[in-house]
């Protein structure tokens, strides 16, 4: 029996190096398990579609969100479409250890000192249960690295960007960093270079760690269906 075809769904970018960077990683995808077949769809902004690449992928399909938290895309834009082709969905790839990882060498690449508190700021979300995933993900990253780590938002959510790199560098009287927890870049990337802090690390598509958590998420939902 073959094995259920992937399909990484991204938000998508108008950005044409947002749709290059998910294309990267979906063949390091590749690379690392190429007994699977592995799709790429967008939500918006870019092409392919989802709907179109759902109806070409067929129903035995594992829709895997490349959402670093749960929100309104997951729960409504990428459920709708998988339960109307009967495809299953993935868990998102945030919060997880292996996020962890990806960040913590995103900022060794970056060059930030050992002991540098962090921002680690996401695009946000209205949905409480996507911040939250975030401050999650910012403990496990404070956990690893041994400093204070502190969630923020460049869209939905507080506190902003700025307002949490002024703060920590306040109240930890030092250089602080921000961890782009983001997939690729793109306008949300592109504000943080202007909010203020001594590094800004670049987007996690293209960490080694990253396609192999796309490969776990698919193989829990083939499990579990």
């Amino acid at each position: 029996m073959s094995q259920p075809t992937l399909l990484a769904v991204s938000h998508g970018s108008a950005d044409p190096a947002a749709a290059a960077a998910i294309g990267t990683l979906a063949r390091q995808v590749s690379r690392l398990a190429p007994v699977l077949r592995v799709r790429v769809a967008f939500l918006s902004h870019a092409e392919p579609s989802l709907p179109g690449e759902l109806a070409a992928a067929g129903r035995d399909t594992v829709l895997v969100p490349l959402l670093l938290s749960a929100g309104y895309h997951l729960t409504t834009d990428i459920a709708r479409a998988a339960s109307t082709a009967g495809a299953r969905v993935a868990a998102p790839l945030g919060p997880d250890p292996l996020l962890t990882t990806a960040l913590a060498a995103r900022l060794a690449e970056a060059g930030v000192p050992a002991g540098t508190p962090v921002v680690l700021a996401a695009a946000g979300s209205a949905d409480p249960a996507a911040a939250a995933g975030v401050r999650r993900q910012a403990g496990l990253l404070s956990e690893l690295l041994d400093v204070q780590v502190v969630a923020a938002f460049a869209a939905a959510g507080l506190p902003s960007v700025p307002a949490a790199v002024s703060q920590l560098r306040a109240t930890a009287l030092t250089k602080v960093a921000i961890a782009s927890y983001l997939l690729a870049p793109g306008h949300f990337h592109d504000q943080l270079s202007r909010a203020g802090a001594d590094w800004v690390t670049e987007p996690l598509s293209g960490q080694p760690a990253l396609a192999g958590l796309v490969i776990d998420r698919y193989r829990a939902a083939s499990r579990a269906g």
